[in-house]
């Protein structure tokens, strides 16, 4: 959410049935996230990146969620980065 994003290429590895996650996955939960975040905090998160900000949207923060790049690394057995 407001990082990047990543087209991958599966390696078919049986060990983990064959997947891989399907983002970065959170780092806090959504009610911590609006415990913690602000409106003002997730605006700037999001700053120059096209979507919706409200109130309603502040659990979806970049903050709550774990880095996308350090993800990527830890599946290099699962997945092959295409672009």
């Amino acid at each position: 959410m407001g990082a990047k994003s990543f087209i991958v290429r599966g390696k078919g590895n049986a060990d983990s049935f064959c997947s891989c996650s399907h983002g970065a996955g959170r780092k806090i939960s959504r009610s911590e996230a609006k415990r913690t975040f602000s409106l003002k905090d997730h605006r700037e998160a999001v700053a120059g990146v096209e979507c919706r900000v409200d109130e309603h949207l502040i659990d979806e923060t970049p903050m709550a969620y774990k880095d996308i790049d350090a993800v990527i690394a830890a599946q290099s057995d699962l997945i092959e980065v295409v672009h």
